[in-house]
């Protein structure tokens, strides 16, 4: 049980951050496509929201993993995947063949949103930079 407590928040910062650093690097290869889907979601600047999303999960991402300033970034990724699950996964307004995918996306940005309100919480704990 002590060698959870001591390597699980690394692991654990590991998991919740893979995703937003994964995705941070497909929408670099995928800039166009990125901007076109921010775009048909009527948002302004999709080439700017673009970047800046790029920056958020690339940046927020890392930082979590290396527990540098984790809070902050947990902060900053909490409020950018709440607001990817309601702008882009509005599953009550979607059509009913999609509504089941776009709730389960839903749900899934929520959860890690409890997961970077852990790390909001408790900060990066063992093996980090710190300066949370």
């Amino acid at each position: 049980m002590q060698a959870l407590h001591r390597h699980g928040p690394l692991i654990g910062r590991i998991l919740i951050a893979l995703i937003f650093i994964l995705s941070g690097f497909s929408k670099i290869g995928g800039f166009a496509d990125t901007s076109g889907y921010i775009a048909s979601k009527g948002l302004p600047l999709p080439d700017l929201v673009t970047i800046l999303t790029i920056i958020i999960e690339l940046g927020g991402g890392l930082l979590i993993v290396v527990g540098y300033r984790a809070r902050l970034a947990a902060v900053a990724l909490f409020l950018f995947t709440l607001a990817a699950a309601f702008l882009f996964h509005d599953f009550w307004a979607a059509s009913p063949d999609m509504a089941q995918n776009q709730m389960i996306h839903f749900m899934k940005n929520i959860s890690m949103a409890g997961g970077l309100l852990f790390v909001l919480v408790h900060g990066s704990g063992p093996h980090s930079v710190k300066a949370d």
